[in-house]
């Protein structure tokens, strides 16, 4: 600035001295007149002009410098402006170019499926047991609103699912088709119940929910039913292995209010429910067209086997109904079925380990033969079945559609083995029989010789520790060498130490003579397989 002032002060000082006008501009301007058209001086200036242009002493030489910063500025303006385009061109073409390299959403989600190995399919997001970190669930739930089709997601078996289920119930509304939800074994807290309990609202669809194996569930069941809108869809509900309370049993009899629908609902390994099951039985009656229903070891008692046996009057659809493993309901079947009977439908019943008693026996030898649409019978482990003299064994004769029978560990006698050997004569549609852990079918297999020569769909022939000799298996020698027992797949001659040797002689001279895909011998060694001859 002081070096501006100084010339400035410099160029007045000289305009001060120097008169304005000059003897020679005069000359020059009658020259000019002489020689020149107005309109060519300023393009065409004299030689003289040119010569005395030196010396103006000041006046010149000033008005030539603002000229020159005038057409500085000038060029430094232009300048800047072009940059700016320059810039503003290169911006757009940037624009365009990240534009144009950015993923799309169904990139995006193709990329995040293949790094967790899986294929993508916008229907169904199947992310089992795929060590989920915290990030990942965020960046699914980020993918959501790209995937208005989708139907399934299974994100089971991730534990750190458990804290973050939040970030994904508030993307949900963008998959308002979803239909099922798979959340087994994720750690799941008391936040992610609440956040998954006030999704509910926005996703109408929804038919299956799995919250199998997530312990933290246990006595915070409410959170999740808080805002279950009334004539909700859901047609499947596991709660496996949750820890569930008395208290969450009243929950689940609010549920129950709610969901008419519903066909199938697992509570097994749930052994404090029991206390609250004349609660919840009271409520079954809210979903006539329960199909399924899982209560094993779910500690019930005399009480609540009443219980249930009341609403089993109101499940007409009812296909299967386990019970099993709990031990304090034996002994309560007495006044607890008489509407058992009525199930026409019921395919599969699950007693085993039940501890039923002689009484109980005889109240399930009348009341099992009259289940027509039976298919699946399982009394395993309840001693009491092969002492009772009760003729449950040989009344399953009138259960002809009988597919699945397994009686192990049921302490049978000659007598009772007897007894269904000759029931297995009318069973054709036989495909698995479990005797194993029955000492008495040792030595005394050829009772069964009628019923396994009939047995043309049988694929499962489970004898391990029976106590079996080299006879019994002569016998099974003789069926396949003449062709029976054609479909039979798995065999199971374990733990019988009496024929080990003869067993493994068996399998290496006569391999081509066998049909199934597995056949186990000796202490629990390893199994053999063939399938069709081969090795």
């Amino acid at each position: 600035m002081e070096k501006t002032d100084d010339i400035q002060s410099c160029q007045n000082e000289h305009e001060e001295d120097i008169p304005t006008s000059s003897p020679f501009d005069f000359v020059m301007k009658q020259f000019q007149g002489k020689q020149s058209s107005p309109g060519k001086r300023k393009d065409r200036p004299s030689a003289i002009k040119k010569f005395f242009r030196g010396f103006d002493f000041g006046k010149s030489e000033g008005r030539d410098r603002r000229e020159t910063e005038e057409t500085e500025i000038n060029n430094s303006e232009a300048d800047d402006q072009s940059e700016k385009q320059d810039l503003s061109v290169e911006d757009g073409l940037s624009h365009h170019i990240s534009e144009a390299e950015s993923p799309s959403g169904e990139q995006r989600f193709n990329q995040f499926m293949q790094k967790l190995g899986k294929k993508p399919n916008s229907k169904n997001v199947d992310l089992n047991n795929c060590a989920l970190s915290a990030a990942d669930v965020t960046e699914l739930a980020s993918l959501l609103p790209f995937l208005p089709e989708l139907e399934e997601i299974n994100l089971s078996w991730n534990g750190c699912v458990g804290g973050t289920l939040k970030a994904l119930t508030v993307h949900l509304h963008h998959v308002n088709l979803l239909k099922v939800l798979r959340l087994n074994s994720c750690r799941l807290t008391a936040e992610d119940v609440t956040s998954l309990g006030e999704a509910f609202e926005i996703v109408p669809q929804l038919e299956e929910l799995d919250l199998s194996w997530n312990s933290s569930i246990g006595g915070k069941l409410s959170l999740l039913t808080k805002k279950l809108p009334k004539g909700c869809k859901i047609k499947l509900l596991k709660i496996t292995d949750c820890n569930l309370t008395a208290k969450d049993g009243e929950s689940l009899a609010e549920i129950l209010n709610v969901i008419p629908k519903l066909e199938v609902l697992d509570l097994s390994i749930n052994k404090h429910i029991g206390c609250s099951m004349k609660v919840i039985a009271q409520d079954l009656k809210n979903v006539p067209g329960l199909k399924e229903l899982n209560l094993h070891m779910c500690g019930l008692k005399q009480d609540s086997l009443q219980g249930l046996d009341t609403a089993l009057q109101h499940l007409a659809e009812l296909r299967k109904l386990d019970i099993s493993c709990n031990k304090e309901i034996g002994g309560g079947f007495k006044g607890s079925t008489a509407h058992l009977a009525s199930l026409k439908n019921l395919e599969v019943l699950d007693l085993h380990q039940c501890c039923v008693t002689e009484e109980d026996m005889t109240v399930l030898s009348q009341v099992i033969p009259l289940l027509s649409s039976l298919q699946e019978l399982n009394l395993s482990s309840n001693k009491n079945v092969g002492v009772s003299s009760d003729p449950l064994l040989g009344r399953l004769r009138f259960l002809p559609k009988l597919k699945s029978v397994a009686i192990s560990n049921c302490c049978l006698h000659e007598e009772s083995f007897s007894s269904l050997a000759e029931a297995a004569l009318h069973l054709p549609e036989l495909e698995i029989l479990d005797l194993s852990w029955n000492k008495c079918v040792g030595g005394n297999l050829k009772l069964l010789w009628g019923a396994l020569k009939l047995a043309t769909e049988i694929q499962v022939l489970r004898l391990s520790s029976c106590n079996l000799v080299a006879e019994d298996l002569a016998l099974l020698t003789l069926l396949m060498q003449d062709g029976h027992l054609a479909r039979l797949r798995k065999l199971d001659l374990s733990y019988n130490n009496n024929i080990s040797d003869e067993g493994n002689d068996y399998c290496q001279k006569s391999n081509d003579d066998f049909r199934w895909t597995h056949c186990r011998f000796a202490n629990g060694g390893k199994w053999l397989g063939w399938a069709n001859g081969g090795g």
